[in-house]
């Protein structure tokens, strides 16, 4: 009894696709970490898929910019974090486009742009590239460079690319979903900053790390003046939406690094790390000098100004205690708030 070959090497192509989609599978339901489940996906689709090089790269939801999260190439450390303008290249167009191309040869393709060979000296031959969506939106997209002896990639390797593209789609969503859900736990609503509770969290993490490798923390503690009034003569929607531009003042003001949170009512307070407590002051004055000038908005479009009491405290040079720092920084921002308001004032 004779055996077709070509019968026997697609039956070993299918079992080998069915392996990886178990795997990926399993990865799926095994963690919600984003980046280690993109590149177990990844380390399974080489299995099946030879190429030159591969990538997967994600799309900003605002912007549109594919950025590379992942790749496997000569040039890899070049592409970590390289964006692509919106629609720019053959990733750009699948991107913009939601679908999928497989091109035999990009110099005869007027979607191909040469900036990633250009900046990691690669030279790219053929293409595949498949959209990762969800609901119809765009999450990224999964790009194939140059197939096995620089030869071209085929029908069947677009349609398990594919496939695998919505194994990414899930991964990516149930890992933002996650995230979205855990923020819910620890922000505010009104304000995006993080809650009261969660501020004692991070305070503690910060005053472990000075503990084990030294450094300082500041911490600033906000009092909006007279906020109040604000309240009882503009009303409460005026209020709520000046708090929200508060938060946003804040979180746009700070370094990445810095931690911002609603403390209760109209009170805020921002964790410094590695922060001294002349460069607590300088933020807090930036910050109070910010307020001041800022025109929020009345009902009726018409503007008015608000004004804030800052206290600020140093870990370990005031306090030896996080209950000691918060108290601290709060006994000076009510010293200002009883005196001049619309100050700065140190611990």
């Amino acid at each position: 009894m004779t055996t077709d070959p070509q019968l026997l090497i697609t039956l070993e192509r299918r079992n080998r696709e069915l392996e990886v989609l178990i795997e990926i599978g399993k990865a799926l339901t095994s963690t919600l970490d984003l980046e280690g489940v993109l590149k177990l996906i990844m380390d399974q689709l080489s299995r099946l898929l030879k190429a030159q090089a591969w990538s997967l790269l994600l799309r900003d939801a605002e912007s549109g910019e594919l950025a590379f999260e992942l790749a496997v190439s000569p040039a890899a450390e070049r592409l970590k974090g390289l964006r692509l303008a919106r629609g720019q290249g053959i990733a750009g167009w699948v991107a913009e486009n939601g679908r999928p191309l497989l091109i035999p040869d990009v110099r005869i393709d007027g979607r191909f742009s040469d900036k990633i060979d250009r900046a990691s000296a690669f030279v790219t031959r053929s293409v595949v590239c498949v959209p990762i969506k969800s609901r119809d939106c765009v999450l990224g997209v999964i790009e194939l460079v140059n197939g096995p002896g620089e030869g071209v990639f085929t029908q069947a390797d677009l349609q398990i690319l594919a496939t695998i593209a919505d194994y990414a789609a899930i991964a990516i969503e149930n890992a933002r979903n996650f995230k979205r859900i855990s923020e819910l736990v620890i922000t505010d609503d009104l304000t995006g900053l993080y809650n009261g509770r969660h501020l004692h969290a991070l305070i503690d993490e910060e005053i472990e790390r000075v503990r084990r490798f030294g450094g300082k923390l500041s911490l600033i503690f906000i009092d909006l003046d007279f906020f109040k009034k604000i309240n009882d003569s503009r009303g409460h929607l005026v209020g709520s939406r000046t708090l929200a531009e508060i938060g946003q003042l804040i979180r746009g003001n700070i370094r990445k690094i810095c931690k911002a949170a609603r403390y209760g009512g109209d009170e805020f307070v921002i964790v410094l790390p590695n922060t001294g407590k002349s460069g607590a002051m300088t933020v807090a004055t930036k910050l109070r000098e910010l307020f001041r000038e800022h025109e929020f908005r009345d009902e009726d479009g018409s503007p008015f100004n608000l004004t804030a009491s800052f206290g600020l405290a140093t870990y370990p040079d005031d306090a030896r205690s996080k209950d000691d720092l918060i108290r601290l920084a709060d006994q000076a921002m009510y010293r200002v708030k009883e005196s001049t308001r619309d100050a700065v004032e140190s611990a």
